[in-house]
Parts: structure tokens; C-alpha cells; sequence
């Protein structure tokens, strides 16, 4: 895996300062780092060409700029980036024909759609028209039980492409049986030629009750790590970390996590708990610690400037009417 220079200290806060005005502060703050620009219900509950357009589980910027938008109904769509109105819509299928559970999305540089699936797991290849390319290799342990030691629906629900374009990184939802309650595997895989081979494998530990929604590289090693859970009658919980991959330890070749103390875990430091964002008017279709939030299973860096990040998010409603479909849009001071 190739690395540039890492934020020194990553977990130490101070090195993460904000500098927005005080009273834009005041409004939008989710924390020191972290303000939230605004949010969007424009897809909520609407169909193009006859299709919902929700269940959105993953975003990414596509070669023009655009927007794409991986529903886990196994359709992707096409956004106007400015207004997020669809101008096309893809269906995948998979070898045989089936739909997916489509969870993850990266845009590799030659424009195809890399896409995981959550049932096997799998990482797929699609061109832009949604014609299957290829499949990547996936670590026996990772597959859902009983072939692997995944919990079903527990796999891939995360992906990114690291800005190198030679790493690829998919991240576990949920531990395998045998590892640990609190600590999920990231898997990576490394390009060679045009194809992508298994590489590190990385331990990762979750907040308590908590599981990975998404993963997004943002060069030097560093990911953005979205961790997030729903309980009954209180809402979603949702938190945005920011992560270090240069001292971890290659656990690839370690089958159970459990009883290893010798192994070092991902990094990560908290950069905001989204509850804690302003909730700008919005409103909560059921419970909700603060009204803005909803089921946040995709995110994006769509804009880079003076060491800010803007990210933007994207809620699953599951095609349900007590939830929404919901756009954030962040703002980002990492360094």
C-alpha cells in the first residue's frame, strides 16, 4: 500500500482547528471540525422512469463531475451534482442475472463502476451502460456464514478507491465470528495492470453497538470512517471519524482477532457525532435524537479547497415512509 506523509498525532485534535467565522460556528457546527452547509429532501419519496429512487446506499463522483448514486435495490443512478436531479438510471445484475445487494460504489479512472455486494460478499466491475466486467477475489473467512464467518448482510458495505488508484478498500459492516464485538476487517486489494489483487487486510474498532457504513479515502493513508446504528423508539446514531491506516497491522494472516494483543487496530479520532449537527428546520418522519438525522449509509468527497473537505451524505430510507431520503452537505477542516 502506497503512503505519503500522515498527519502527526492523529489522534490529537488540536491538529484538526477549525477556522470559520464565530457566527458560522454558532449556526452550522457539528463540532470544532466539522460544520454542516445543509441538507436536501429533493429525492425524497420520487421515482424517475419508473424507478424509486431511494434505498440510497453509497455515493461517488463520476468522471464529469456528476453524481452517482448506488441504490441497494441493485439500480444506479446518475445526479446532477448541483440540483441531484436523476438524468439516467442503470440496473446490475449479477452473473446469473439476479439483483444485488448493492452496498458499495467506487468510479475507477477508466470510468467503470467498481460494486459490492453485501449477500456473498462480493466486489464486481460494471462499465457505465451496467455490463458485468469482472470480479475481484475475496478472502474465504469474509464470506457470509456458512461458507465464510460473516454475519449475513453484515459484509461489504463499504468501498473507496484510495486517490492513489492503486488501492482498493472494502469495509466489513459487522465482526466475524471469532473476532472481537467491537472490531471489524477493512480488506484491501492492490492493482496490478488492470486488475486488482488481494493485499493488507486491517482491524478496525467500532464504537460500542455500533458497525461500519461507509469508508472514503482521502490520500496520506487517512480515511473517513462513517460508524453508525439504529435503535427502536430513540433513532439513528451516526459518527464521523477520521482514520489512520500507516500503523495498523497487516492482519490478513490472522484468522481470529480474539485473545491477539499484539494487534495494532486502525486509528481513528472522532471528528463530529451527527446528532450533534444543527438540525436547520428539518423534520423527523419517527423518533430522532435531533431531527436531521435519518439512516446515513453513503458518503462522497465532492469538493477540496485550502485544507477543507466538503463531503456530502446520503440517507437510506429502505423504501420506507417512516423514513427519508436525505442529502447532508459538510464541511471539513482536517489539514
Amino acid at each position: 500500500m502506497r503512503f505519503g506523509p500522515v498527519l502527526a498525532g492523529l489522534a490529537v485534535v488540536a491538529s484538526l482547528t477549525a477556522a470559520w467565522p464565530a457566527d458560522v460556528q454558532e449556526r452550522h457546527a457539528c463540532s470544532p471540525t466539522v460544520t454542516l452547509e445543509g441538507f436536501s429532501d429533493a429525492l425524497d419519496m420520487k421515482t424517475y422512469r419508473g424507478e424509486f429512487v431511494g434505498n440510497l446506499s453509497a455515493l461517488a463522483v463520476d468522471r464529469d463531475g456528476s453524481l452517482a448514486a448506488l441504490s441497494d435495490r441493485s439500480f444506479l443512478f446518475r445526479l446532477d451534482r448541483r440540483t441531484l436531479t436523476p438524468t439516467s438510471v442503470v440496473p446490475l445484475a449479477d452473473e446469473s442475472g439476479a439483483r444485488l445487494d448493492s452496498e458499495g460504489l467506487a468510479v475507477d479512472r477508466d470510468g467503470s463502476r467498481l460494486i459490492t455486494s453485501e449477500i456473498e460478499p462480493s466486489v464486481r466491475r460494471y462499465d457505465p451502460d451496467g455490463r458485468l466486467l469482472g470480479r475481484l477475489p475475496v478472502p474465504d473467512m469474509l464470506w457470509a456464514a456458512p461458507a465464510g464467518r460473516a454475519r449475513p448482510n453484515g459484509t461489504f458495505e463499504g468501498l473507496t478507491l484510495l486517490p492513489d488508484g492503486h488501492t482498493l478498500l472494502a469495509s466489513m459492516e459487522y465482526p466475524l465470528t471469532g473476532d472481537p464485538a467491537d472490531t471489524v476487517r477493512f480488506q484491501t486489494w492492490e492493482r496490478r495492470a488492470d486488475s486488482f489483487s488481494l493485499a493488507a487486510q486491517y482491524a478496525y474498532r467500532t464504537d460500542p453497538g455500533l458497525g461500519v457504513a461507509e469508508v472514503q479515502g482521502i490520500g496520506h493513508g487517512r480515511l473517513l470512517v462513517l460508524e453508525r446504528a439504529f435503535t427502536t423508539g430513540v433513532g439513528d446514531t451516526v459518527r464521523l471519524y477520521l482514520a489512520g491506516l500507516r500503523h495498523a497491522t497487516d492482519v490478513s494472516g490472522i484468522a481470529w482477532l480474539t485473545g491477539r494483543p499484539g494487534v495494532r487496530p486502525v486509528g481513528k479520532t472522532l471528528l463530529a457525532d451527527i446528532a450533534s449537527c444543527p438540525s436547520l428546520g428539518a423534520t423527523a418522519k419517527q423518533p430522532q435524537p435531533n431531527p436531521v438525522l435519518d439512516n446515513i449509509e453513503g458518503m462522497a468527497v465532492t469538493g477540496r479547497d485550502h485544507g477543507t473537505l466538503r463531503v456530502t451524505l446520503v440517507s437510506d430510507d429502505n423504501q420506507n415512509a417512516a423514513q427519508t431520503t436525505r442529502f447532508y452537505f459538510l464541511r471539513l477542516r482536517i489539514g
